[in-house]
């Protein structure tokens, strides 16, 4: 790959239902070649000719094993990588059901090694090694009031 290939993505900020100010967070594989091991947000990369839309609801299903509840845009950034242009959009959202990540993940994708609720601020350390999405959550936070769900609803 060139530093001229940029590569389309999409994160999310899942927002816990029964937590107000607490979002998921999923640990990296140790042998992820770019994050290795830190904890961030669900993310994937879109497929050719695929919406926002349905990435979200794939990264959902196959990466967290539930459903979209509902979502929104949040905002959007890029990043120059190695080996390509990271382009990025952070979507907040809640999810149907608990997750659930699968026991044998193909090696096609990031598949993570374990979730948690946690507060947004732990995101600093994944954004201070790299992280787009850490970063654009942090961001994004630090200019909105009320971050957090807030009776069931998007923030």
């Amino acid at each position: 790959m060139s530093t001229a290939t940029l590569k389309e993505s999409i994160a999310v900020v899942v927002y816990s239902p029964n937590e107000p100010g607490k979002v998921l967070l999923v640990q990296r594989p140790e042998e992820d070649a770019e994050l290795p091991g830190i904890w961030g947000l669900p993310a994937v990369t879109l497929q050719p000719g695929e919406s926002d839309e349905a990435a979200l609801r794939r990264l959902v299903r196959q990466k967290l094993g539930t459903e979209l509840l509902e979502f929104r845009f949040l905002c959007s950034g890029e990043q120059q990588r190695a080996q390509y242009r990271l382009r990025m959009r952070l979507y907040g959202a809640l999810l149907a059901g608990t997750p659930r990540l699968p026991q044998d993940a193909p090696r096609t994708a990031t598949y993570y090694r374990q979730w948690r609720w946690g507060e947004l601020e732990e995101l600093r350390a994944g954004a201070l090694q790299g992280s787009l999405c850490c970063q654009l959550a942090l961001d994004y936070h630090g200019r909105e009031s009320g971050a957090g769900a807030a009776g069931g609803s998007l923030p």
